[in-house]
């Protein structure tokens, strides 16, 4: 269960508005009364969502429409919501009627609009339509209904699209790193998710698909590829009829991509044949975000889980004898109907003990349409704040310790902003997924050596703090000296 509803940043640069040809014009002579007009993009929410957005940009620029991150030069807004969780549905609306009060027209689309439906148009009135997580790929069509003066419902009772690689995109992220979405939807009834509401069934991509769409980010220069879904251990399940997370990882690594991350890796999925891939394939990134949620089999068991007894504890010691060098981040919920205070003892003893590198925790958050909706013993909103702050403080002191081990260490590092006052550079080495985990701050090094956004360095870790770390680029012979200390410490 991650969360971020965060306004994304779409830089208007990206896309350009481009003029239409009427039928009768001579070729290249642009008809400037006939361009279609330019439409801002407001995102929120998960990086799943962040895909959706990309492929309408794509779809509105590649029919000629001007795209802008600046609300203030489009009549017309696009709108992805995000409705997992309360805090969510919030921020959404807030925007939508922050938008309504600057005087324009809106398209809702994403997770709230699949989540209300009607009841968005109903509510307002400068809502031109509403296009559901599984029709985005029609917002070309609905924007030109919208521009005849109809007011548009796109959305699917139940959504079954899911995009492949030849569907427009035009990404908001960094050139070095992109999202590939490998699957879409939940098989899962989790006790306390929506998602199976608001994207329905799982449904995967085929592995040539998924291929090729990394081929074709690789050509646009990423580095950094991370593969998403709702439960990606699963994926291919319903395709395949099993599991295919193994072979699509070794599909991968004929791909010229330094790093291939994985989020989302449920640990009934990570089977040995999946961990084997994690270890022999050189650029798929020993990163495993499990979102275990609980510890205690009691608190499992009624948040319906698809594992309650004995398998966290266990699987963490197979990662760690298969994958010694694995970077685990973890989220939990705390205050989960029914969870007594020994609960959460087990939970926090559970953290202390098993030592992740990153860590988040939520406060329950009881959604209308779920089981965990009507579930008696709710734990106070006070008491479960209470029990959050002492699991983070509990992993504060851990995460520093993670992170000081790292310290002394050359390891490459992505950078992806500069500062041009004082030189610094803000990256990130494997250790840290983009916007959830850590940073490292990078000095220039030895004889002024640098290195500018986009580009993967060399790094001497040289400080360490409890979420990011500090450094300072080094050349090949830095690189050299290491080896030969790591060599002479083996033998």
């Amino acid at each position: 269960m991650r969360q971020a509803a965060v306004r994304a940043g779409i830089d208007s640069s990206l896309v350009g508005s481009a003029p239409s040809l009427a039928p009768d014009s001579p070729a290249g002579a642009p008809v400037e009364a006939s361009r279609p007009p330019t439409v801002a993009f407001a995102h929120l929410g998960c990086e799943k969502n962040r895909v959706d957005t990309e492929h309408m940009l794509g779809l509105l620029a590649e029919a000629g429409y001007g795209v802008s991150a600046d609300e203030s030069e489009a009549s017309v807004v696009v709108v992805n919501t995000c409705s997992f969780i309360q805090d969510a549905r919030e921020e959404s609306v807030r925007t939508l009627v922050e938008l309504a009060e600057q005087g324009k027209e809106l398209i809702i689309a994403g997770c709230l609009a699949q989540h209300f439906q009607e009841e968005l148009l109903d509510a307002l009135p400068e809502a031109r339509a509403i296009v559901g997580t599984g029709d985005y790929q029609h917002i070309v069509e609905v924007l030109r209904r919208v521009e005849a003066g109809e007011r548009v419902n796109r959305v699917s009772a139940t959504p079954t699209f899911v995009a492949d690689e030849h569907l427009p995109r035009y990404r908001t992220t960094s050139e070095a790193v992109a999202y590939l979405k490998v699957a879409e939807g939940c098989d899962y009834r989790c006790a306390f998710c929506i998602i199976p509401k608001l994207r329905g069934d799982q449904r995967s991509r085929t592995i040539e698909s998924i291929v090729a769409e990394a081929q074709q980010l690789a050509a646009q220069g990423v580095k950094e590829l991370i593969l998403i879904s709702q439960i990606t251990t699963n994926y291919g399940l319903d395709l395949y009829g099993r599991p295919q997370l193994a072979e699509l990882l070794r599909a991968l690594g004929e791909v010229e991509i330094p790093w291939i991350r994985v989020h989302y890796a449920y640990p009934t999925g990570l089977t040995p044949p999946v961990l084997a891939a994690y270890r022999e394939v050189a650029n798929v990134l020993p990163y495993l975000d499990l979102p275990l949620q609980h510890s205690h089999p009691d608190v499992l068991r009624a948040m319906n889980r698809p594992w309650q007894a004995n398998v966290n504890g266990d699987l963490l010691d197979r990662i760690r004898e298969l994958l010694p060098e694995a970077v685990l981040r973890t989220t939990f919920i705390v205050g989960f109907p029914g969870e007594t205070e020994e609960h959460f003892e087990h939970l926090l003893h559970f953290v202390t003990l098993q030592r992740f590198d990153h860590v988040g925790v939520f406060t329950f958050s009881p959604e209308e349409g779920t089981a965990a909706a009507d579930l008696p013993d709710a734990v106070p909103a006070a008491v479960a704040q209470e029990r959050r702050n002492r699991l983070m403080e509990a992993q504060q002191p851990i995460a520093a310790e993670r992170n000081g081990a790292w310290v002394g260490r050359i390891v490459d590092v992505l950078i992806e902003q500069e500062n041009p006052a004082t030189g610094e550079l803000i990256g990130r080495c494997a250790r840290f997924a983009p916007d959830v985990d850590g940073d490292v701050r990078v000095k220039p090094g030895e004889g002024g050596l640098t290195a500018s956004p986009g580009q993967m360095v060399p790094v001497r870790i040289t400080a360490a703090h409890p979420y990011d770390l500090e450094g300072e680029v080094v050349g090949s012979a830095a690189m050299v000296l290491q080896a030969r200390a790591s060599r002479g410490s083996s033998d």
